[in-house]
This record gives C-alpha cells, structure tokens and sequence, in this order.
C-alpha cells in the first residue's frame, strides 16, 4: 500500500523524511513515497504526481507554520483531497493547532505529535492494509517498540530547523466566519441528504460510495426528462448522472421512475464504479 507523504520547506521535509522511514518500520506493508520536488518544478510535477495517485491509499501533509499557506503544499492537498477519499487524507500539525488552519486544510483530519494522537494515524494506515493488516495486539507492540524513537528524532528535528515565521493565531473575525460558512455548508448537505433518503430509502448515507458529493435530485431528474425527450439511450443518460455524483443504483431506479424506459432495458444495464 502506497502512503503519499507531502511537505513543503526544510522544517516539515525533516519531520516527512521521519515519517516516511518510521512507518515502514511499524508497517512493513507500506510503501511510502515522499514528494521532494520544489514548487519551481510544478510543470513536470502535474503528471507525477497524478501518476503517483494511481495506486495511492493514504496521503500525509507535513503542515508547519512556515507552509500552511504555500501554494505547493496546497496543490499537493488538493490534488490528495481530489484523488483520495477524504477520510484518507490526514495533516501531520508539526508546530500548529487545529484551530491554526483555514479551509480547504481544516477539512482534513488531524494528526498531533503526541503518542496517542500518532498511534490513531498507526491505526487508520494498519485498516488500510486489509488482508496485510496487523491484529491490533501486534500492532500495539510494534508501535510501543518504535513511538520512543520517533519521538526522539521529531525532537531533535524541531532543535535542527527552528520555525522562519512567527506564529501568528488566526483572527477572531476569519475563525467566525468559517465557522458560519462550514455551518451553512453542513445544513445544506443535510438536506440534501433527507431529500435523497426520503426519495430513496435503499441509499446508505453512511457510506461514502452511496451518497459521493450528494447529488442534486432537480439536476438529475432534468437530465432523465432532457434525454429521453432527446431520444437519447438509456445507457447515455446514466453516464450523464455518473457525471454528476448519482450512484449507479440510483441512476437506474430514476429512470425507472420515469416509466419511459422498460424496467427490462435500465436492469440490463452494467454498473459501474
């Protein structure tokens, strides 16, 4: 299993370099893979870095105080966000709060340089082995045996390359406001959420795959009424609310709820993924 390491700045290309070693000590099964391109680079990179997402499970952003707002550690955060599940792309705070990042960052889950907080890190890239997974037991032993000498490293590390920038805490005002705004956001989707579940009891919203992105229900059903008016094959117009984030299942009882296509036609229809 590949784990993308992203960094940006000597302070944070130490504590990726760290990371990237001790990991395979704790999982063998890993293959980290750590970005060391400079953001000069970035026309090169574009393809690299698409090419490296292929077979990537899990990425890691090395965030500091001296990165957090640099366009090349938010490229690599978008590009891991867009590629990866967002419950596998985790931050590693080396000198920072949660409460230190703005969005899109802040959307990320977190991870501290404290024991326990690294060992739930150990934890979600032990789940993504699957069948190479270690049982918890064992892996409470490795991770016991190897956290004193990480420990040790990121500290001297933090010794090594001190932080270039003051740090300076997020303004009231900006905090407020994204708070709103993430609120807002979140309302939203759960409405949407009860608008697809109401319409569609089978849909499980727990799962990701089920319900990616929520979907408009008023743009997929103008879809449907669009292509069948059209003339346009049924196969078509599940591709067209693929597009837009409708799981398969779905896609196909819309058509059938429309009655212009025979159930027999939408039910011959592959799923895809």
């Amino acid at each position: 299993m590949k784990v993308f390491i992203s960094w940006s700045g000597e302070r944070s290309r130490a504590i990726a370099e760290i990371l990237n070693d001790w990991i395979k000590c704790v999982l063998q099964a890993t293959r980290p893979w750590l970005s060391t391109r400079d953001i000069d680079r970035g026309a090169l990179w574009f393809s690299e870095i698409h090419d490296q997402l292929q077979d990537t499970s899990v990425g890691i952003v090395c965030l500091t105080q001296e990165n957090r707002q640099r366009p090349w550690i938010l490229f690599e955060s978008g590009a891991l966000a867009k590629g990866l599940s967002s419950n596998r792309v985790c931050t590693f705070l080396v000198d920072l709060k949660p409460s230190d990042l703005e969005d899109p960052l802040a959307q990320f889950n977190h991870t501290m340089p404290e024991r326990s907080s690294v060992w739930e890190l150990v934890r979600t890239l032990n789940n993504c082995l699957d069948a190479n997974a270690l049982d918890e037991r064992i892996l409470t032993q490795v991770f016991d045996t190897y956290w004193s000498s990480f420990k040790a490293k990121f500290d001297a590390a933090l010794l090594q390359f001190p932080e270039s920038v003051a740090s300076e805490p997020r303004p009231k005002e900006d905090i407020l406001e994204e708070i709103v705004e993430n609120t807002r956001s979140l309302n939203h989707r759960l409405r949407q959420i009860e608008m697809v579940t109401e319409r569609f009891p089978f849909v499980d919203v727990r799962r990701n795959r089920d319900l990616d992105g929520v979907f408009s229900l008023d743009r997929a059903e103008g879809i449907i009424r669009d292509g069948i008016a059209s003339g346009i094959s049924p196969v078509e117009i599940i591709d067209r609310l693929l597009l837009i984030g409708v799981p398969p299942r779905t896609a196909k009882v819309m058509l059938q709820n429309h009655q212009k296509v025979s159930s027999q036609t939408v039910d011959g229809l592959p799923n895809k993924t």
